[in-house]
């Protein structure tokens, strides 16, 4: 039986607005292999009579945060093991109550396939870049120059721009903060549109109103 904390209670109290002891009654019984209409039904003493919506609502908070448990404790062993996590990082991976916010804080240490990025570190750029990051509104091709080197396939400035800029894209991608921001303006502003298939209106006629159909993905 997965551990029922104190965290958990308080997590969904905050919400669901339902009371902590109802929220851990329901839990216990979900626990003990109780149905969500059995408990809906005959356990309202326990559970102060909650209903089969508000039951299923804490069942499926409850399975996710376990869930978040377990790969939190995963990613803290795996950052520990190869000598990445910091206090900071620790607290930002407890503190974190999502799968996809915990994702976004490992995304930066997840072990990677071999990229544009990782042929420009292993080429020496990530100087480069850093400079680039740091110094925004400076021309970087003269400090691009002092990277030439042929005998690492470096032929030129532009050469040494490009990897430098392979690293920046993989550093932006890999950021918790800008992966949110992305995330929320995607949510906010994005459009989802359908089109017809050339050719198959017949085979797709129960979806005619959607040949030609958009709206707000927020909607």
């Amino acid at each position: 039986m997965a551990t029922l904390t104190p965290a958990h209670i308080q997590h969904i109290a905050q919400e669901t607005q339902l009371p902590p002891h109802a929220i851990a009654a329901t839990a216990q019984l979900l626990d003990e292999g109780a149905t969500v209409p059995f408990i809906a039904r005959y356990r309202k003493e326990a559970t102060g009579t909650l209903n089969e919506v508000q039951i299923t609502t804490i069942r499926d908070r409850l399975e996710q945060l376990r869930e978040l448990d377990a790969r939190k404790a995963t990613i803290l062993k795996t950052l520990q093991d190869n000598n990445h996590l910091t206090s900071q990082l620790r607290t930002a991976i407890e503190r974190a109550t999502t799968l996809t916010h915990l994702e976004d804080l490992y995304a930066p240490y997840r072990p990677k396939r071999r990229t544009r990025a990782t042929l420009a570190r292993e080429r020496g750029l990530e100087p480069l870049a850093s400079h680039i990051l740091a110094n925004p509104r400076t021309d970087p091709a003269p400090e691009a120059a002092r990277f030439i080197d042929p005998a690492k396939e470096i032929p030129g400035a532009p050469t040494a721009l490009a990897g430098a800029r392979d690293i920046i894209a993989e550093h932006i991608s890999d950021d918790p903060a800008t992966r949110h921001a992305c995330r929320q303006l995607y949510a906010t502003h994005a459009q989802l549109t359908t089109t017809l298939v050339p050719g198959k209106e017949t085979e797709g006629a129960k979806y005619k109103d959607y040949f030609q159909w958009s709206e707000p993905l927020a909607t």
